[in-house]
């Protein structure tokens, strides 16, 4: 399982964006290092690479599977930053986040692959997993009494449109794909499209 393991809240300054969703990351408004705030204006090439770069590292993955994603959603009927932003958002990892099970990106991540989490009853311990409108996602029984999945849980703040909860059952449902506007307005899709097809 490869994953980015450096240097969190600096990787969140020099891109300008909360990786973790809670803004803590970001103590100031400039890149780290000697010449933080004296930096040069970025090209057309660097703020593409800045746009991919903080879609990738926001929902964690590497390259090679990120651009994967952006050619199957490329291929797909419709506009294909939309399609490339609606299959992250629908990644397992992702919707254990929103539901409310992890505090963080990584935490759900982890919670799957350790098999804490159940897709219609079954165990799927794939991150990357693309949940389908109508599927339930919930936890097995014994890892419902986990201490961070309930200060996770009691710390969530805001459940999205797209999905709904059942507190008796500890489920979440994925009820539909989300609209554009539902996702993240910090990110430009149009730059990764055009880093993408030079």
């Amino acid at each position: 399982m490869a994953r980015y393991t450096g240097p969190k809240h600096k990787l969140a300054r020099r891109l300008g964006i909360s990786l973790d969703g809670t803004g803590k990351d970001i103590k100031r408004n400039y890149p780290p290092g000697q010449h933080g705030q004296n930096r040069r204006k970025l090209s057309e090439y660097g703020l593409q690479l800045q746009e991919k770069q903080k879609l990738r590292h926001m929902y964690g993955m590497t390259e090679k599977p990120f651009r994967k994603l952006f050619t199957q959603a490329s291929k797909m009927p419709g506009v294909a930053g939309t399609n490339f932003m609606i299959m992250l958002e629908s990644r397992l990892d992702n919707l254990v986040y929103r539901i409310g099970f992890g505090s963080s990106r990584p935490a759900a991540r982890q919670l799957v692959a350790h098999g804490h989490v159940l897709v219609n009853g079954k165990k799927v311990d794939i991150p990357s997993y693309r949940v389908q409108p109508g599927d339930v996602i919930g936890l097995r029984e014994r890892s419902r009494n986990l201490d961070v999945v309930k200060d996770a849980l009691a710390a969530r703040v805001f459940l999205p449109s797209y999905l709904s909860y059942d507190e008796n059952k500890v489920e979440g449902t994925y009820i539909r794909l989300p609209e554009r506007e539902e996702l993240s307005a910090e990110i430009n899709e149009t730059f990764i499209v055009e880093f993408y097809s030079r």
